[in-house]
């Protein structure tokens, strides 16, 4: 990977989000947390670069994933996007050119997705 990118995962059980966050380092991205909503719009509201949005669709909070996304691609059209559920395989109110996996996904297959949306071309620089 010539650039590194940086990846937001939202995620409010705590050990899914420490073994997603030690994998994508592991597979050389920068990594941001978020345990809600509020704390993952602070980052996206924030000046700091964030390629990759990688959310679950349900935690606590007035949002869900799907609205996390729509108000991210807001404050950064080029962000990409990565979902994961348990619950649904239905997309209702995915943004375009994301990826959604069902739980349990392997985390390969989500840094493989994340690598593949951060190819050039494929999307927008996001330098704030």
């Amino acid at each position: 990977m010539d650039e590194q990118l940086t990846v937001l995962i939202v995620e409010d059980e705590a050990l899914v989000m420490i073994i997603a966050q030690e994998e994508l380092e592991d597979a050389g991205f920068l990594v941001l947390t978020a345990c809600d909503a509020d704390e993952a719009m602070r980052h996206l509201e924030s000046d700091a670069r964030i390629d990759v949005l990688f959310t679950d669709i349900r935690f606590p909070g007035a949002l869900d994933g799907w609205a996390v996304a729509q108000r991210a691609r807001a404050f950064r059209p080029g962000i990409r996007v990565v979902y994961a559920t348990g619950y649904s395989a239905s997309r209702p109110d995915s943004v375009p050119d994301s990826v959604l996996f069902i739980k349990p996904y392997r985390l390969s297959d989500i840094i493989d997705a994340i690598r593949r949306l951060g190819e050039p071309g494929l999307r927008d620089n996001q330098d704030a």
